[in-house]
């Protein structure tokens, strides 16, 4: 009987251990960035250091200790790999929720290649100096290579492509609309202008509108510091825009609190223009008034820095927008300071409309800004920024980016891809699709929450 039990002692022991090893065995399987500690994302405030004008904190000259997990390996002796995923995952149209036309979602339209602009646009963009002369010294020169050396830290799925490509406009709204957003805001130069970097595109908003209709999406406009840009010719601009575009049936209105339809202007870098000139523009008492015209609308300024708080109300802005997605680069864009700036906006009767993103990564362009890098963490990042955003009750919320890819903050769909010199990120573990999905989910919850705390905030429903 001693034997009996002494044998299923052991019998019972190797059991368990078995199970052990099999369970540990396991878990060294899950991916490294899987785990996340607090729930609201505190772990990912960084040290606000030193802001530029051009928006950009440095870096110490002395190089890091530890290797920032988002930045491309370079110099890898490796076949080149591009994975593209089965479109067997993509949901049926039909079975989406509705558009949240309260969700925007920044769009860009610059991006060229061969096929259909004659040269590469953008993918090829020039790895940015320090302003610094002796940091720059430390870091490559030049410009990336597409198609396969592009200048962004992950590779679309729809590879190095052309925003002038019919197909590629149509996969885009498809997959916003997948994501129940309502409102594209696209990035827009005067016609003839562009960034330096790019070329003209205000000749693709027909394009844009047009397909966009096709999902019933709507298209609003985000309206850069092209050169020279001052109230007079904003004037002349707003007014081009609703003349060319008001009628499209895609053009978007916001509905305020007293009935009226009014175009919504997001303005990049408004600060950049003293609050004299926008409120020469801006109020009604401003000597290029468009208050009150048929040109009037909505205008949304950038908000970086808490001071600029006074110069918008000065200015006659219609509200604020956040724009980086980099929680704690700029008073802004900084979560913790989201409920004070809605209070302030409600106290002047503006719109606020924080901007979320699913993370940040310049490397590719500014290889000495790491410092500025916002992991992923597998869509945890992203989820935090969502919460926050809804716990400030805002009007609208927007979300940086669509397909900003230079800096990392895009939810367009991406791939796994290695080159003998690069292996770009991706969304491994996760199918390509994960930030369409998440923003889905929270986008259906943003409108079942909105709903709740629209009436008792007089704010617009339909």
């Amino acid at each position: 009987m001693a034997k009996f039990r002494r044998r299923t002692c052991i019998i019972l022991s190797l059991f368990i251990l078995f199970i052990f090893s099999l369970m540990m065995g396991l878990k060294m399987l899950r991916p490294n960035k899987a785990a996340f500690g607090d729930p609201f994302g505190l772990d990912l405030l960084p040290e606000v250091r030193q802001r530029t004008p051009h928006l950009v904190k440095t870096v110490d000259s002395q190089k890091s200790d530890k290797i920032n997990s988002e930045t491309n390996i370079k110099n890898l002796k490796s076949v080149e790999i591009s994975v593209k995923p089965s479109k067997a995952s993509e949901p049926y149209l039909e079975e989406l929720p509705p558009l949240n036309y309260y969700l925007h979602i920044f769009y860009y339209s610059w991006y060229g290649n061969p096929q259909f602009d004659g040269k590469y646009i953008h993918w090829n963009h020039p790895i940015l100096k320090h302003w610094n002369p002796r940091i720059t010294k430390d870091y490559p020169q030049g410009k990336h290579n597409p198609p396969d050396d592009i200048g962004s830290s992950f590779y679309p799925e729809l590879g190095s492509y052309s925003s002038r490509d019919p197909s590629v406009i149509e996969t885009h709204m498809k997959q916003m609309y997948s994501a129940s957003i309502g409102v594209l805001a696209l990035s827009w130069y005067p016609p003839d202008s562009s960034d330096e970097n790019g070329a003209p595109t205000d000749d693709l908003v027909p394009a844009i509108l047009d397909k966009a209709h096709k999902y019933n999406l709507k298209v609003t406009f985000h309206i850069e510091p092209y050169k020279n840009r001052d109230d007079q010719n904003m004037y002349k601009n707003v007014k081009y825009i609703i003349d060319k575009y008001g009628n499209h049936p895609a053009f978007y209105r916001y509905k305020t609190q007293t009935g009226n339809a009014l175009p919504m202007f997001y303005v990049y870098d408004s600060y950049i223009t003293k609050p004299e000139q926008w409120a020469n523009l801006l109020t009604i008492s401003g000597s290029r008034s468009i208050r009150n015209s048929p040109y009037d609308g909505l205008f949304i300024a950038l908000l970086v820095e808490d001071k600029h708080k006074y110069d918008i109300l000065q200015s006659g802005f219609d509200g604020i927008y956040t724009y980086f997605a980099t929680n704690g680069f700029t008073y802004g864009s900084s979560y913790e300071n989201w409920a004070k700036l809605k209070l302030f906006c409600d106290h002047f009767k503006l719109i606020f409309i924080p901007s979320v993103g699913p993370g940040y990564i310049d490397t590719s362009i500014r290889p000495w800004n790491t410092q500025n890098t916002r992991n992923r963490v597998n869509g945890k990042y992203y989820e935090t920024a969502m919460s926050a955003a809804l716990q400030a009750h805002p009007s609208v919320i927007s979300i940086t980016s669509f397909n900003e890819w230079h800096e990392g903050t895009q939810i367009e769909k991406a791939v796994p891809k290695r080159t003998s010199n690069t292996v770009y990120l991706d969304y491994r573990p996760h199918k390509p699709s994960l930030y369409l999905e998440l923003t889905r989910k929270w986008s259906e919850k943003y409108s079942k929450e909105r709903a709740t705390y629209a009436l008792d905030h007089q704010l617009p429903i339909s």
